[in-house]
């Protein structure tokens, strides 16, 4: 097969519904998406993993800010490498276990990104990039004391930071090299560590990129052939949570496109994808596909999901 295909996980997917969330919990989901994406491995497509990071980041953050008094909270960007980093472990671990266990004799890593972006990006003025839980009004003021920008949503109060564009990976033709000398890759992770360009000099910056925005800037960058989003619902719908809601399984660009524009994707949830699959497509890929956690195996054989293709 050798198809080259990155594999998007949610941040929340990893965390479940009802779940806390502790390490138990998260290696659990962890392990059982990889018993997915090795059937894919073993069918010989060439894996590119990413993976969000919003209700983990967040967490980090409220740790800093818990151990103020004792220890000096570190920046959003430290933050956000350290997700990449802990979830990396993860992912690369229990991907490295099955891989074992069926007796498949390939290399995984984790790599720690970093994404370009533009310093002037709207997105800095427009915070709108939920992370971490969802809070009640009260806790939702005290955070505001505390300097964080909240916002309010259907089921609470989230803190959300800037969430500007990528522009480029920068550690992208390493990538390349990576999964062409058939290495398993975890990247990009959380969207991979925002930075700008400095008088040619690579400088952090406070943010959180889009990890489904990421991973198709780092598709274009491997020359992937297909884009799969793993999500916590089984399909895309149009017209969601309605009477009329209808689930799509088969789709055209032109058409994703023409729903995208009435509206049909929200921006804090469907919509990147959409817009991810959208320039995917455009750019030359073969195939997107957004699907349940769960289900990367039956997916790719087009079995369930949203199956989004250029005709």
């Amino acid at each position: 097969m050798n198809k080259k295909v990155i594999i998007a996980l949610g941040g929340n997917a990893l965390i479940k519904k009802n779940q806390k969330g502790n390490i138990y919990e998260q290696f659990a989901n962890t392990r059982k998406i990889s018993e997915s994406i090795v059937k894919m491995i073993k069918e010989n497509y060439r894996v590119v993993i990413t993976h969000g990071n919003g209700p983990q980041v967040g967490s980090i953050l409220l740790q800093n800010n818990a151990a103020r008094a004792k220890i000096p909270p570190m920046p959003l960007g430290i933050c956000v490498a350290e997700s990449e980093g802990y979830i990396g472990y993860m992912i690369q671990q229990c991907i490295y276990n099955e891989l074992k266990r069926l007796k498949i004799q390939k290399d995984v890593v984790t790599l720690i990104t970093q994404v370009l972006v533009d310093e002037n990006d709207s997105s800095f003025l427009d915070l709108t990039k939920p992370i971490g839980p969802f809070f009640n009004k009260v806790e939702a003021r005290e955070l505001i004391e505390d300097g964080y920008k909240v916002k309010e949503f259907s089921n609470g109060w989230r803190i959300v930071v800037p969430s500007p564009d990528p522009k480029k990976i920068i550690e992208g033709k390493i990538i390349k090299k990576l999964i062409d000398e058939d290495i398993i890759i975890i990247a990009a992770g959380g969207g991979g560590m925002p930075v700008i360009d400095n008088f040619s000099k690579l400088d952090g910056i406070e943010a959180v990129v889009d990890k489904d925005l990421a991973s198709e800037c780092l598709a274009e960058s491997i020359k992937a052939d297909i884009l799969m989003i793993l999500t916590n619902v089984d399909q895309v719908y149009i017209n969601y949570n309605k009477s009329n809601q209808k689930g799509i399984n088969l789709i055209s660009l032109s058409q994703i496109k023409k729903y995208y524009k009435e509206g049909h994707f929200p921006e804090g949830s469907m919509g990147p994808k959409i817009l991810a699959a959208i320039r995917f497509l455009e750019y030359g890929g073969e195939k997107v596909i957004i699907s349940n956690v769960d289900k990367a195996w039956e997916s790719i054989k087009g079995n369930i999901g949203t199956h989004i293709t250029k005709n």
